[in-house]
């Protein structure tokens, strides 16, 4: 049986469709899973049919759950210039992240929300297909050792990258988390925890649960690793549930093409949806 083959099956069986998953970057966490498990095709097969704890496991070692405080400081700082300054007048701010792994990334958006004054007329919803990670994030709880590091290299970078006086440069960051050296945690306080709404989503196959639009979709390095198909169908959902002016924010090696191009006009970091579609697409 090939990988190709197992994943139709999986589909078959389970609510999971990785059909659609870039073939190099599936193959590899498959056969991976295979040997740390010690099992082969048909025994694989087996427990998928017969054992949905186990597929839940899979599913959870299968997808891809890297994400760190203020990663690609250029796009954060970009963030706050091009769109939390210019978005004060706005009764009401949503934000989806897709794929928000353990929630590094949207605790750096509230705390940057809550410098700017809008935490409290946003709202945030946060999604990612592994519950372990979705659990990971309601509790915010991370180590200390790496992640402060992050947090001190995007006040390093905000110093560089912006001349005068500015907000960014006022924010006290360890207002927002406690610390414990002895066990090496870092804890986000109860009021930006208390904030996001984190569920457990396919973007693949569930339809979000709120009929919501949104200002600024983050989606980053979630994309790369689908097909050239499935990008182009997420992202057109993207477009959908993105206000008139929306922003849409992914990775660093990840962008907009096919006839999902014209629906999106970059500026910098971001892609905002455009209205205006030509016809050849």
């Amino acid at each position: 049986m090939t990988v190709k083959e197992y994943l139709l099956e999986l589909k078959k069986y389970s609510q999971y469709d990785f059909s659609e998953y870039s073939d190099n970057s599936i193959q590899r966490r498959l056969l991976k899973i295979l040997e740390e498990h010690e099992l082969d095709m048909n025994k694989l097969l087996e427990m998928t049919k017969n054992n949905p704890a186990f597929v839940e496991n899979l599913v959870n070692e299968i997808t891809v759950n890297t994400t760190e405080f203020y990663r690609d400081t250029d796009v954060w700082i970009e963030y706050a210039l091009s769109f939390l300054d210019k978005i004060k007048i706005k009764k009401v701010i949503n934000i989806w992240h897709a794929g928000s792994s353990s929630g590094q990334e949207v605790y750096s958006n509230l705390i940057l929300l809550d410098a700017y004054g809008y935490l409290n007329k946003s709202n945030i919803i946060a999604t990612d297909i592994n519950q372990v990670v979705i659990d990971e994030a309601k509790k915010g709880e991370y180590r200390l050792s790496t992640n402060l590091r992050n947090i001190e290299q995007f006040q390093k970078d905000i110093d560089k990258s912006i001349n005068g006086d500015h907000l960014l440069k006022t924010i006290d960051f360890k207002k927002y988390f406690s610390e414990s050296v002895t066990n090496d945690r870092l804890e986000i306080k109860q009021f930006l925890k208390k904030v996001p709404l984190f569920i457990k989503h396919d973007l693949v196959k569930e339809k979000l649960p709120y009929e919501v639009k949104f200002d600024i979709i983050f989606c980053r390095n979630v994309l790369i690793y689908f097909n050239t198909s499935l990008q182009s169908r997420i992202l057109k959902m993207f477009h959908d549930r993105l206000n008139n002016g929306g922003m849409l924010v992914l990775g660093s090696h990840e962008g907009v093409s096919g006839f999902v191009k014209t629906r999106f006009v970059k500026r910098g970091n971001f892609f905002a949806k455009n209205n205006i579609f030509h016809l050849k697409y």
